[in-house]
Parts: C-alpha cells; structure tokens; sequence
C-alpha cells in the first residue's frame, strides 16, 4: 500500500484509509502535486480487492480540502490549458464515483470548492461538529464558478437551495450542511471522525447506512434560473460578471441532462468563466484582500510593536468621533478626546448613537456604556496626557491650527508616544517640525464614516522612522483596518488617484457632457458612485479648496462654491435634489467651453487613464514600492470593483499598461 506521497492509503479492517496532507501549507489546495498523488492512489484503489469501502480524511487538524489552487487558475491564458485541467479533475472525481465499493469524505475542518467537489464524488459525507468545520462552494465570490463537478452535483443531491449557495458562495457550519442534505453524518466534537466514518462505510456496504437520495423535480427550474440571475444583476448593479451568470447557464441547462452531460456543459461555461477579465481581477483582488487580512505581515520581520495602553484623539468632530470609536470598540483602551468643551456632549452622543446601532446589528462585542465609558472628553492639554501611548490628531486642516495642537501636545505626552496626523490635505513635512523627536511622527489618513471604511493610509514623513511606521501598521491591525504604506505626498494614494478622475470628470461636464452621462458611465463601470456625485457627498467646497492650493482653476466647483452651493448634505445644495435628480438650477453655473461630446467608453477610458497615469507615476517616484498598495487603496477607499483588480491590474487585464508604458505592472 502507498505510504509516500500528499495521499497516502493504508487498510484497516478491510476497509482503505486514504489521509492526505499537502505538505508546507495551511491548507490543503489541488496542486499539481496532490493532483499527480491522489490519481496515483486511484489506481491503487481501482486494483484493490475485497475491500469494504475506503475512507478519505485530512491529515491536517482543522482543514479538510480548500480547493483548486487559485494562483494556478489565475495565470492560465489558454482555452485548451484550462480544459486539459478540468479533464483531469472530472476524469479523477469521475473515477471516484464509479469505484466498486461505498467511498466517505470524512470532513474535518473546512471543506470548500474543489475540496467539496471532491468529497460530493463520494458515496457519503461525515463531518465533525466543531467550529472550524464549514462546507461550501465559495467560487463565485472570486469571480468563478464550481467547475469541478459542483453546479452539476451539488443541485442533484439537495436541490433548489444549491443555487443560492453556489451564488453567495456561503460556507455553511456543519450542523446546516447535515441539514440541507449535503452531508450525512454528523460527528459530536468529541468522537473519533475516523472510527465513525469507517462505521459509515461498513454500513452502506451492507445497505443498512439510509442515505437520503431524492429524485429532485426540476419542472420549475427554468423560473428559479431567471429569480437568480436578476438577483445577481442587483447585487452587481447591473454588471454581467461572467462567473455567477454562467453558473445560473451551466445549472440550467445542465440539471436537465443526465450528469454527464451535465458535466460537459459546465466545463465548456467554466473555461470561458477562468479566461474573463473579470476572473483574474476578482482572484487579484482575493490575494489583496487575504494580504490584507494579515496587516501585521507588512511589519519589518522580527519586530516587536509598542504596547498601546491609552489612546488620544484631537478633535472630536466627523473624523475624530469615528476614529475614537474604532479605537474604543476594537482595543477597549482608555482612550482621551480633546475638543472645545461645546462639542463633548454631542460628541458623546454621537459616539453612543454609533455603538447602539452596531449593538442592535449584532456587530458589537460588549456592552454600549461600558465601551463609551472608556471615553474621557478634556478641553486642555493637561496630566492626562502624561500616560498617552499613542495620539492621533484630527483637528481643522489649517497647518497654524495644527502647529499650535502640535507644540501644546509635545509638552505633556512622554518623549516615546506616537504622534500620529489624520490630514488629508498637508503634507507631513510641513507639520513635522512642531513635533519634538519628530522621528515618531507620521501620518493615519482614516476614510469617511471611519467605522464602516477599511482602508487607513500610513503616511511616511522624511523624518519618520521604520519604528514609528510598523507602530502604525500594528496599530491599523488592531482596529480591524487594512493599511497601505505610502511616502508623504499630495493626496497620499486614494486621493492622488481620485484628483485628476475628479477634474477630468468636470473637464467632460464643461464640455457639454450631461452629468448624468458622466455618472451613469461610471457606475456602470462598477465604481459605486459617478464622480460628479463623489464631489457632491464630500462636500463641493472641499476638492475646491484642494484644486486651488494645486494651483488649478477649476472654474464650475468655484461657482458653486461662491453660490453657496457646497453639496446636498453639507448645505443642502449642490449638484443634486434630495430624490437624487440633478438640480436644474445648478446648470447655469457650469463653466461651459468647447463643446465636445463623448461616448460612455471614451468617458470611462478618459477617466481611468487618468488615474492609472498618477499610479504609475507614485510608483516612479517611489511614493509607493508596490502597484498592490494603489489598488488595495481603490479598492477599499473609493469602492473600485472587484473584478477589476484595481486600477493598476486592471491596466494590465485591458493591455493599457503596455500601450502607455510598455510594460505591466504586475510582472
């Protein structure tokens, strides 16, 4: 019997026991290695003879099999590749099904994608009850669909709840699976998974197991296949993304076949779904987000972050409240807030309103008073400071303001407190020389409302040191925020990026464009709001005033300023009527010149050129190291789509990036 190897098969009483373990990993993944290894023990298993059954089961604790090895997926550019590789998975899984005596999956941990594609070739499924045990096919939340037997299978053993499944990609607790049929068996934590599968064999050898195999009626198939896809197009306003709308095809025309078929119709959907643009953008974007999951992997190797007991934050107005509530709500620290004595009792209130509603969601662990009880509101820079291990400023964006907050604040904090600017607007260097051992000095540039925004921008200042930054970083991870490092610079990232997309946007509006062509081009892009829109919500007034200080005249925001006009929310006019019409009245004050039509593509084209010219440009001057930071940044501070990849993949996935540079940015 095979002992070498990822799978590796043993007998025990009769009955075969296969345990695999991907070595090296965390999770097993098909790799092309596990791929090689369990053919090889399907062979063996095809000349076994007179065994009760076999048992698969994971050597790794808290993880049965995650599935296809997505990185594989991602770099496969070939029809003819991606359908040799599905050949070799439903040929194996396929095998599998067909072996002359009951095969059980005996599922420990998560079981997800190509994993329960693999076990739903089995016979039967056992799953043990504990928390890390979760069963689904989570395909189309990275832009694919299950491609290995699962749009086919899935449906044929629990019926019409497949499709949502297969759609949200849920992963499901154990307890549910046993539930909706996708498993059999369900094993208390503390009993031996091993002992209870083989038993599982033993019994659907001798037909006394009473597996649960309903025919299931599809009549109404064609009805539940229209309720999905238009759940899809509104959960993707609009946009066809290829994975779960060729899921919904493969399922419905495939269900009404025999599996077979069935099997042949789903590969054909699967290889055009791995060759969309919008697969290996959402799969980039699923690497983003696991790096991203993981903020302290950023930090310098080795490094040991400062122990932050308390926390201050100056000003407690818009930013300053949502940063003290991240703060108090993640890390249950004291946490200090300074402001005008006026603004304490509303700040207060504010802070309270927040934590409720996230109480009332189920998204709060604690109790609302004892976490607001860790706020202390002061009005001057007094003792209290004495202990302070970290500050954050947020005050009004005027640098006499922040020079003043600066030298008062220095004399009470202790000489190794990290002192930390939430500008948007001025550069690290023009505040760092108010700030004593300025080497502990650098910036956290939060997004808007701060306790429903991920993305925090680490700024590093030319006197910041590496200490102070993985401190930062550090400091984002334990507020549940997904950092990117940049160097101090105009805008930082997010905003460097959304500067020339804003006036280019105007340009286009001057030109005669109408502002509902710009916006609706954009949002049928996949960006969440249109431009003229994003200017609206932040406040008219505010890009306003970042133009001007750039130097740049931008005629049409100056004239709504100066007419009061400074967005819906902020003054009750702007671009906008309250039910989301533009205001006929705004229209005389857009600065008009040469006029110039232009299609939706050509908007969209202009736009987002214009942003991936500024991205390469930081990474040029070094601004930032990695296009990965830029697209994190776009992604989860402005809402860029995520099959797109960001702005700098998805200049590689349309081949901008070589046409304007002639290189791509990811190698």
């Amino acid at each position: 019997m095979s002992k070498s190897g990822i799978f590796n098969l043993r007998m025990e009483d009769r009955i075969a026991v296969v345990t695999f373990d991907v070595p090296g990993e965390a999770m097993n993944t098909w790799t092309e290695e596990a791929v090689l290894s369990y053919r090889a023990v399907l062979e063996e298993l095809e000349g076994t003879e007179g065994a009760l059954g076999v048992v698969f089961i994971s050597g790794k604790p808290d993880n049965f099999f995650a599935g296809a090895n997505l990185k594989l997926l991602q770099k496969m550019e070939d029809a003819q590749n991606v359908r040799q590789a599905l050949d070799i998975f439903h040929d194996s899984f396929n095998r599998l099904a067909h072996l002359p005596f009951p095969s059980v999956a005996a599922i420990n941990g998560a079981c997800a994608g190509g994993g329960l594609e693999f076990s739903l070739a089995c016979t039967a499924r056992i799953a043990k009850d504990t928390k890390s045990t979760v069963i689904g096919l989570p395909e189309c939340k990275v832009g694919l669909f299950p491609g290995a037997g699962g749009s086919q299978r899935l449906p044929r053993l629990i019926g019409y709840p497949a499709i949502e499944l297969i759609l949200k990609g849920e992963l499901v607790p154990a307890a549910k699976a046993l539930k909706l049929g996708m498993i059999d068996r369900l094993v208390p934590a503390d009993r031996d998974l091993l002992e209870e599968a083989k038993a599982l064999v033993r019994e659907t050898a001798a037909g006394t197991a009473g597996l649960k195999r309903p025919v299931q009626d599809f009549s109404m198939l064609d009805m539940a296949a229209e309720m999905a896809r238009q759940g899809v197009l509104k959960f993707t306003r609009g946009r066809e993304i290829p994975g779960p709308l060729l899921a919904i095809r493969a399922m419905q025309e495939g269900l009404r076949l025999p599996l077979e078929k069935g099997l042949e119709i789903e590969k054909n959907y699967f290889t055009e779904t791995v060759l969309s643009r919008e697969a290996k953008g959402s799969i980039h974007t699923f690497f983003l987000k696991t790096m991203m999951d993981r903020p302290r992997g950023m930090m310098t190797r080795g490094f040991a972050p400062k122990q932050i007991r308390k926390a201050a934050v100056l000003g407690f107005g818009t930013m300053g409240r949502g940063i003290a509530i991240d703060i108090v709500r993640n890390m249950k620290i004291p946490v200090l807030v300074k402001d005008f004595p006026e603004t304490h009792g509303s700040g207060r209130d504010f802070v309270r309103k927040t934590l409720q509603g996230m109480a009332d969601k189920g998204k709060l662990k604690g109790e609302v008073e004892e976490i607001l009880g860790l706020l202390t509101a002061v009005s001057d820079f007094s003792d209290s400071f004495a202990d302070a291990d970290l500050v954050i400023e947020a005050v009004f964006e005027d640098v006499k303001v922040k020079s003043d907050t600066y030298r008062e604040l220095c004399k009470v904090v202790p000489d190794d407190c990290l002192i930390a600017s939430n500008t948007s607007s001025i550069p690290l260097s023009a505040m760092a020389g108010f700030v004593t051992r300025p080497e502990r000095f650098g910036g956290t540039h939060f997004f808007s409302p701060v306790w429903l925004m991920q993305l925090v921008e680490v700024v590093r200042g030319e006197k910041t040191s590496q200490e102070t930054v993985d401190n930062l970083i550090n400091f984002a991870a334990s507020i549940r925020k997904r950092p990117i490092v940049c160097r101090d610079n105009p805008g930082f990232v997010v905003n460097a990026l959304l500067f020339p997309y804003l006036l280019g946007a105007l340009d286009y509006l001057e030109k005669g464009n109408s502002i509902e062509k710009i916006d609706g081009a954009l949002v049928r892009f996949g960006m969440p709001l249109g431009p003229i829109r994003l200017t609206d919500e932040v406040g008219i007034d505010v890009p306003h005033k970042i133009f001007a200080g750039m130097g740049i005249r931008q005629e049409t925001l100056k004239n709504l300023v100066d007419a009061g006009r400074l967005g819906l929310k902020k003054s009750g006019r702007g671009f906008f009527l309250k039910d989301g019409a533009v205001d006929p009245e705004v229209l005389p004050l857009i600065s008009l010149k040469d006029p110039r039509q232009s299609d939706e593509s050509e908007i969209q084209d202009g736009l987002l050129t214009a942003m991936v010219r500024v991205g390469a440009d930081l990474l040029d001057r070094k601004v930032v190291e990695d296009p990965r930071m830029i697209d994190v940044g776009m992604i989860w501070g402005t809402g860029f789509p995520p099959e797109k990849g960001g702005p700098m993949k998805w200049a590689d996935l349309t081949g901008l990036s070589k046409k304007l540079f002639g290189k791509n940015f990811y190698i």
